[in-house]
């Protein structure tokens, strides 16, 4: 038996990166990563209200290769539902997992995406650089105007909007580790 492909799904991975330089250690920015419940804060409290993280069901103490968590938030689209496993945790220069993402749209459809979260850290006496880079390996369908991610010249566009939101998160990340390591 044959299975058909849906037309309407993601063709090839969408990679936003950013990066940063941080007045922090990388050993402050790594605590705050490996605290998974700790993302909240600043992937939930301090994000728009139209994206962010509301939830997170995690396992108390610093993640591991093999931790695994869940978490809900609200997206432009609608909400999402999540469940992810950490895959790499290399105290203190890498922090990866894995999320396979239920989205259920405002027009009722549900997509399905898995996404690779990766940070590394690169450490100086004082300070470090993290760079954050999320690939969306798959998605089920491309609800609405995402289908533009699959027509050439426009996924640079629609990736570029994407890394806006992405960045907030990201700068938030950077804020905390900041005031934890002014704090020490």
């Amino acid at each position: 038996m044959q299975t058909q492909r849906n037309g309407n799904a993601l063709k090839g991975e969408i990679v936003v990166r950013v990066e940063q330089a941080v007045q922090a250690p990388a050993e402050v920015v790594y605590e705050l990563l490996a605290d998974v419940g700790g993302h909240l804060e600043w992937g939930g409290r301090m994000q728009k209200k139209n994206y962010r993280l509301l939830s997170i069901q995690a396992p108390e103490g610093p993640a591991s290769v093999g931790t695994e968590f869940s978490s809900s938030g609200a997206d432009a689209m609608g909400t999402f539902i999540d469940t992810s496993v950490v895959t790499e945790a290399t105290r203190p220069s890498l922090f990866e997992f894995v999320t396979e993402a239920r989205l259920s749209t405002k027009r009722g459809k549900v997509v399905e995406w898995t996404l690779v979260h990766r940070y590394e850290i690169s450490s100086g006496a004082e300070d470090s650089t993290v760079s954050y880079t999320i690939r969306t390996v798959r998605i089920s369908e491309l609800p609405g105007a995402l289908r533009l991610f699959n027509v050439l010249g426009l996924r640079a566009l629609l990736t570029g909007l994407a890394r806006s939101n992405v960045r907030r998160g990201f700068r938030n990340l950077v804020k905390m580790s900041e005031q934890r390591a002014s704090a020490r």
